[in-house]
């Protein structure tokens, strides 16, 4: 894989803080052994659970949208290695993999892109080499029974992770299509029309492409869904669309009670978790809201998706640290920590 690092016990040491009399997460974790394939890794390792990265904001710059989603990885994992290793979470669980490093993809196209149309063009290509190589990863880690968790980058990045599981899944005989069905907790749909491949259009792209079959999105802001978005998903009885208006403004249904419509809606096959930050008020995102779920709802609703659906991968994505217009927010990495601590621990727990 060419875009593909991965990390040695000492690149995690560098970012645990040892302390005497306490153990980290970072202690604990599995890391990757240099000395043979990635394949190879995943298919002998005893972690259940797959960790990586796609520090990326090439498909949000494809979709017009603020770049600095490439910033939220490496706060990530200072802060989630830097956990305690105890009876909750113990570390030994995670293979810590690497990383996707596209930066040299970036640096090709402000190089040689002389317009702006260009420009996005160019993002928009280079979306389809960042679904191949995420797809191929994904693929491995579910044809080998693990579960991928990926962290970082645009929402883009929701189709190779579909794309992949469902494949790889269907490989290793535990469905009998390659279709996944998919929860999205988020302030937009994500289900742009065909344009060319970036954030805004990921689920219409495995949808067409026939491995999303049932898609719920929790969330979604009545203000930032284009009419004939909503048209098609009006009628399409396999996707199922929650307002946040509908939630917190009508109190038509609670969030608990939209999550567990969600897991009823997709319980039919093995389900895709994915959590777009930018549903978070004040997260630092491309789409950045005032008004938003709380943190505390955003691990509720991964606890529970955990622990009810028949979860095929967690995908969580669009948070940074800086944005490219200034705006800054350093507790995102710490949030998504704890994102990954709720799913694992919840998915763990229900199945013991």
């Amino acid at each position: 894989m060419q875009y593909f690092k991965t990390y040695s016990k000492k690149d995690i040491l560098s970012f645990t803080k040892i302390r005497k009399f306490e153990t980290k997460i970072g202690e604990h974790i599995v890391c990757a052994n240099s000395a043979v394939s990635l394949a190879d890794n995943i298919k002998n390792t005893s972690a259940s659970f797959i960790l990586f990265g796609i520090p990326e904001d090439i498909g949000i710059k494809a979709n017009l949208g603020i770049g600095g989603a490439n910033t939220a990885w490496e706060p990530f994992l200072q802060s989630f290695l830097n956990i305690q290793s105890n009876d909750f979470l113990d570390g030994e669980e995670i293979l810590l993999l690497g990383y996707f490093d596209f930066n040299e993809l970036e640096k090709l196209i402000h190089n040689h892109a002389a317009t702006f149309d260009e420009t996005t063009d160019a993002f928009r290509h280079a979306v389809n080499t960042i679904d191949n190589e995420i797809e191929y990863l994904v693929k491995i880690i579910t044809e080998n029974k693990k579960i991928p968790i990926a962290i970082g980058g645009g929402h883009n990045n929701a189709y190779p992770l579909m794309k992949g599981a469902a494949k790889g899944l269907y490989k290793a005989g535990i469905l009998e299509l390659a279709q996944i069905n998919c929860i999205n907790l988020d302030a937009h749909t994500d289900y742009r029309p065909l344009e060319g491949r970036h954030s805004g259009n990921a689920f219409r792209y495995a949808e067409e492409d026939g491995f999303l079959q049932k898609y719920c999105v929790i969330g979604v802001h009545e203000n930032y869904l284009p009419q004939n978005v909503w048209m098609d998903i009006v009628n399409n009885p396999f996707i199922d669309c929650i307002f946040y208006e509908d939630i917190f403004i009508h109190e038509k249904r609670s969030f608990v009670q939209s999550i567990a419509h969600a897991i009823s809606f997709t319980e039919d096959t093995l389900c895709g978790i994915e959590l777009d930050l930018d549903s978070i008020e004040n997260i630092t995102s491309s789409a950045l809201t005032p008004a938003g779920i709380s943190t505390n709802q955003a691990r509720q609703y991964i606890a529970l998706t955990a622990s009810a659906c028949k979860a095929a991968y967690l995908h969580i994505c669009e948070g940074a640290v800086v944005l490219e217009n200034g705006i800054s927010n350093l507790n995102t990495g710490k949030l998504i920590s704890y994102l990954v601590s709720d799913f694992i621990k919840a998915f763990e727990e229900e199945r013991n």
